[in-house]
Order: C-alpha cells, then sequence, then structure tokens
C-alpha cells in the first residue's frame, strides 16, 4: 500500500506536467563520468566459497549492458527525540537516477560508523533487487557498481579484506557488505562529504548547497529550447 501522500504527491507530477507540456526531462549525470576505476580485492581467504548464484531460468542478456553507480549516506542521530539515524541511497543506471530512498533507521546507533554501515548494508540491499530485476528483464549487467560512501572507516572495513570490525553490533551488517564486495557486486570508495550526493536525501540543506548537488545529479527540463534545472 503507498504510504500517506504519495497519491496527492503524484497529482502534483501530472498537474505539472498537464500545465508546461512543452518540458522534457532529461537525465544526464556527469559526475559519474570522473570517477576513477577501482581495483578488485582478494577475499578468497575469507570467503572462499561465496559466489554470485543465477538462476538457471534467466533469460539470456540482450542489448547494451548498464552500469551502475551508488551513493550512501547516513544522517547520524538526526531525529532529536528518538535519536535515529536517517539513511539516504542514491543509485544512477547508467546516468540516470533510479532509486531515491530516504527512510528513517529502526535501530538507534550510538556511532556515526554504526549508521553509515547499516545505511551502506540497506543501498547494497536495494542494488541486488534492482541488478536481479533488470537481470530477469534480460538486461546485461556491465561489470560491478561503484559504490560512494563519506565515512573513512566504512570504507576500510569494508574494502580491505585484513580488516577486522570489534564492534558485534555491526557484524552482520559488516559481513553482509563484505561478502558483496568478495564476488564484485561491488566496489567502494571514499569521498568528501560536499561531494556525496546522497547528502540531499539525509540533511536540510541551504539553497545554494542543495542546488550545486542537484545540478551534479542532473534533473533537467527543457524549456524553450533551453535547459533549466528542475527542483
Amino acid at each position: 500500500m503507498p504510504r500517506e501522500g504519495h497519491f496527492h504527491a503524484t497529482l502534483h507530477i501530472f498537474a505539472y506536467l498537464q500545465k508546461h507540456p512543452d518540458r522534457v526531462l532529461v537525465m544526464d549525470c556527469g559526475y559519474a563520468d570522473h570517477l576513477r576505476p577501482l581495483k578488485k580485492a582478494d577475499y578468497s581467504q575469507f570467503y572462499e566459497f561465496t559466489k554470485d548464484e543465477l538462476p538457471s531460468d534467466m533469460p539470456t542478456p540482450l542489448g547494451k549492458a548498464v552500469e551502475f553507480t551508488m551513493f550512501v549516506d547516513a544522517s547520524h542521530a538526526a531525529n532529536v527525540v528518538t535519536r535515529q539515524s536517517r539513511t539516504g541511497v542514491l543509485i544512477f543506471v547508467n546516468k540516470a537516477p533510479i532509486i531515491w530512498y530516504s527512510k528513517k533507521q529502526n535501530s538507534v546507533e550510538t556511532s556515526s560508523f554504526g549508521s553509515e554501515f547499516s545505511a551502506l548494508k540497506t543501498g547494497v540491499e536495494l542494488l541486488e533487487g534492482l541488478r536481479f530485476k533488470l537481470r530477469m528483464m534480460g538486461v546485461p549487467i556491465q561489470g560491478y557498481c561503484h559504490t560512494c560512501v563519506d565515512n573513512m572507516s566504512v570504507v576500510k572495513n569494508s574494502s580491505v579484506p585484513e580488516s577486522q570490525l570489534k564492534k558485534k553490533s555491526n557484524a552482520v551488517a559488516y559481513h553482509y557488505v563484505r561478502s558483496r564486495c568478495a564476488i564484485d557486486i561491488l566496489r567502494i570508495e571514499w569521498i568528501i562529504s560536499a561531494e556525496n550526493l546522497a547528502d540531499v536525501l539525509t540533511k536540510i540543506q541551504a539553497g545554494p548547497v542543495r542546488d550545486r548537488l542537484m545540478e551534479n545529479i542532473m534533473w533537467k527540463a527543457k524549456r524553450n529550447g533551453k535547459l533549466a534545472l528542475l527542483i
């Protein structure tokens, strides 16, 4: 069932399109062009028998392959009443933002590391679901998902095979993410917080900051032959 307000939000979208029939939505994220290739780490010592299991009746991939880019962020203890953190996940298929996810976390994490790792686990779950859906439609997948996180501890614990996690409370998310890195579903790198596009899904921001991030996401609409930022 849709959540409260979703139906009215849909009506607003259709009313906007009806009022502005000359606008065409253009999705062309240029940020992904600047991401450097990431080296695959060797997890064979830790996850020797982990593999990407595919159903035998999966359709034969046809057409051009698609690639994924994912941005993950968490706003630690953002809820001033319960101190729950908020997860933000933005997943691109090629250059189109397909999944926008912003939701309060169920647990109360005592550290930013815990909230960021929980957010990364959620992002990997969404990524796996999207990959499976596209594969069942016969869409070929090109390589790994380039994943950007702004917490260096999360990056090291998830992408360096020799790292050890001392916090038992994060052990499930830790091993889940690492096992998916082992089968090369994703590779993770650190970016500065100011360049993390998922920040628009977790924090209340000043207008100029939000506009700069949205320009990188590149949601635009053609209006009278010119491109105008659509927010």
